[in-house]
């Protein structure tokens, strides 16, 4: 009998029912910009600090939420009281990982495709899983084979790494929505980056069981003039995925509480559908946020958020579910 490897375990956590993976991967910088929409205290980079304290403080983290990932900054950080902020998340239940990227070059010979440059190898106390993301351009000639490819070899090489540190990747090879295309034009390319993002985990030697996958549904171009439904989303999303994606997977992450839950309504997959969201778990809490580092109504509004997707991870959600309060 083959014992689970830590890594597996750890990815089957990630993704465990009900719950899921709370992306707040955001800069200071950005809070007080309103990536996740305005607010009326976070003014300054010390408020937006103020706000991941709260975010981390918040009673029953841990409930909805398998995960939280953050910038590597905040690993060195420490709230108000002098606690570190990885402490308090960890006291909650809540697995901790980070984003090592720090930017994006252009592909070479190409104007129009990037790749990810930088990775922070370190391995940090708490941190339990790195996060790589990869996209691919849908567009007239786009995407090359040389890109698939390219975006492929460097999600691979992050895994392997993060192995070797005995951390678990969140692989994210994402076919981008933006553009005129058809559900059909994104299904074929989904169907196509993530063939060539498993070969070359395989040739990598990085096990699936030991991974969580992070990647698009299969969607209408946000410009097309047809748009599929939320049922044919659903339906197509997981045509796509059991073609390609293995059955030891522990899970995959998605993006859309709506289509989510459909997904999860239809007959049982090999792998959990899970969430890993950013500003659609974050605005509630950033827009509800009263200053407050404790018992803070940004803290109801997170663990609402959070209780709702954790509800369409079972196939559980309505929208008429959207305007209760869970306290």
């Amino acid at each position: 009998m083959t014992t689970e490897s830590t890594l597996a375990a750890t990815a089957r956590r990630m993704v465990a029912p009900g719950k899921g993976i709370f992306a707040a991967d955001v800069p200071l910088k950005g809070l007080v910009r309103g990536w996740w929409g305005e607010s009326a205290h976070a003014r300054t980079e010390e408020d937006a600090a103020d706000f991941q304290e709260m975010i981390c403080r918040t009673p029953g983290l841990g409930e909805h939420l398998s995960s939280i990932i953050v910038f590597p900054d905040v690993l060195d950080r420490r709230a108000g009281d002098g606690t570190p902020l990885v402490d308090l998340v960890l006291e909650r239940g809540v697995l901790l990982g980070i984003t090592p990227t720090t930017g994006w070059q252009l592909l070479g010979g190409s104007e129009h495709e990037y790749v990810p440059r930088g990775l922070d190898g370190r391995r940090e106390r708490g941190v339990a899983f790195v996060k790589w993301r990869v996209a691919a351009r849908v567009r007239p000639g786009l995407p090359t084979e040389r890109a698939l490819v390219s975006n492929a070899r460097s999600v691979a090489e992050c895994a392997a790494l993060a192995h070797q540190f005995d951390l678990v990747p969140i692989v994210e090879p994402e076919v981008e929505m933006k553009g005129e295309h058809t559900i059909e034009r994104q299904f074929e390319v989904t169907e196509r980056f993530l063939h060539r993002t498993f070969e070359a985990l395989y040739e990598h030697g990085v096990l699936p069981e030991e991974i969580v996958l992070k990647t698009n549904m299969v969607v209408s171009g946000s410009d097309c003039p047809e748009q599929a439904g939320v049922d044919t989303v659903a339906r197509e999303t997981l045509s796509c995925l059991r073609r390609v994606v293995p059955p030891a997977l522990p899970g995959i992450g998605f993006l859309s509480t709506a289509h989510l839950d459909a997904m999860n309504r239809l007959a049982p997959q090999p792998w959990a559908l899970s969430f890993s969201f950013g500003r659609a778990i974050g605005r509630a809490p950033v827009e509800a946020w009263d200053g407050k580092t404790h018992e803070s109504s940004g803290q109801a509004a997170l663990r609402h958020r959070a209780r709702m997707n954790g509800l369409a991870t079972l196939g559980e959600w309505s929208a008429e579910q959207e305007n209760g309060n869970d306290d």
